[in-house]
């Protein structure tokens, strides 16, 4: 078999784990803003189809995985495409990880349908959902950036993620407001801290994207760098 076979058929391999991670990407984006609806709406019956979800998203990571360590073993890659297959790896860990904190938000939303809370307090939930669009946001770029393969939107994404860190340092001070002065919304109120702190992740994780996607073009580890140093490294 001729070596330009083999390289169109891996290039035809490498396409079709692309499109798997891109498909993966978008189940979990819309897996995270069908859990914030639920937040919103004290919809048990959004919240439950979240959690139906999560079980695809981790058999997608599983199937990917698998068939990335199949490649790595049949075609034994060169250094660049080796890199672009952890690359991917370390891509659907981040976003098997967004399905999670979204199953963590649906099972919080159940928590307290159950405890007859979202029938009798009010809750800052609108703020919550105004942090998930930006989250949302910032995953959208990512995988816009990893399908394009795109440094620059990779970039905004990393600018932009103090943004997300605000927005919950404002919903923490304005729930512990809640707290003080009203007992009664403590339990509700913490189980809103960790819905907020799971949507900040969502952020987290864009950004890890938008790190992964940088290692792959440019082959540099920006990891636990500032956005100033990055800029200077990949220009």
């Amino acid at each position: 078999m001729s070596e330009k076979h083999l390289s169109t058929q891996f290039d035809a391999e490498l396409s079709g784990i692309s499109t798997r991670v891109l498909e993966m990407g978008g189940l979990v984006e819309s897996q995270v803003g069908q859990a914030v609806y639920a937040l919103t709406h004290f919809s048990e019956e959004t919240a439950t189809q979240v959690l139906q979800v999560e079980e695809r998203v981790n058999a997608m990571e599983v199937e990917i995985d698998r068939d990335l360590s199949t490649i790595i073993a049949r075609r034994q890659p060169t250094a660049r495409d080796l890199r672009l297959l952890i690359a991917v790896s370390k891509t659907i860990a981040n976003l098997e990880r967004v399905g999670d904190e979204a199953a963590r938000i649906a099972r919080t939303v159940q928590r307290l349908i159950h405890t007859g809370v979202s029938g009798r307090m009010r809750l800052p939930v609108q703020d919550l959902a105004f942090e998930c669009e930006l989250a949302t946001a910032q995953l959208r770029k990512a995988l816009d950036a990893f399908a394009r393969l795109d440094v620059e939107r990779a970039l905004e994404v990393l600018r932009q993620d103090d943004e997300i860190d605000q927005e919950f340092d404002g919903l923490l001070r304005k729930l512990i407001t809640y707290m003080m002065e009203d007992p009664r919304t403590i339990s509700a109120s913490i189980d809103l801290v960790f819905v907020a702190k799971a949507i900040e992740r969502v952020g987290d994780h864009a950004k890890n994207l938008a790190e992964v996607i940088i290692y792959i073009v440019k082959g540099t580890d920006v990891r636990h760098t500032t956005v100033e140093t990055v800029e200077s490294m990949v220009r």
